[in-house]
């Protein structure tokens, strides 16, 4: 189910000339997402960090493959690359990136939309924790806001098209951090 899902995911991108920018791996949920892009025409840019390269889990047959020193700068240059980011069902990696990223909307270091296909309803737990943050004043209702959730891939494109930066109280820049 989740497999087929992502490669719905790369082909929507592929067949409407988006591309696609993700970990560069020829494996799992993003390696389908990536495979399913490329046959459907899109353009597809990795980028990885050499220990996984080494590994030989860096996908070759991308348009581009970028090679970087580290998992931070990975990220980096991926959000850097990116006018939007959609996540998948996934683990700990997947985790730690969606939260980082939703920690520098917070800070005003990313202003882009970010929305989460919930297959299955995989990620209806982190919606409702999500808002019960907001109902406890753990989270301002804003930066809730900011971060949409659907389980049909055509009403999440419309929703994260409808994304509009939130105003921050204060604004870091990236060399501050």
């Amino acid at each position: 189910m989740y497999i087929e899902s992502a490669k719905q995911v790369g082909e929507f991108i592929g067949q409407r000339n988006l591309s696609l920018i993700y970990g560069g791996g020829k494996v799992g949920l993003m390696g389908a997402v990536a495979d399913a892009s490329i046959d459907a025409g899109g353009k597809v840019i990795g980028i990885i960090p050499d220990f996984m390269m080494a590994k030989e889990i860096g996908h070759t047959g991308l348009s581009e493959l970028v090679v970087v020193e580290s998992m931070h700068e990975r990220k980096l240059q991926m959000h850097e690359l990116s006018d939007a980011v959609i996540t998948l069902p996934g683990g700990f990696g997947t985790f730690e990136e969606l939260f980082e990223i939703l920690t520098w909307i917070q800070l005003g270091l990313y202003q882009k939309p970010v929305g989460i296909l919930n297959i299955n309803g995989y990620y209806d737990f982190l919606e409702k924790q999500l808002d019960n943050m907001v109902v406890e004043g753990l989270l301002k209702k804003e930066h809730r806001e900011g971060l949409v959730f659907s389980n049909d891939l055509e009403e999440l494109f419309e929703l994260m098209h409808q994304y509009k930066p939130i105003e921050q109280l204060f604004q870091l820049k990236k060399d501050e951090t």
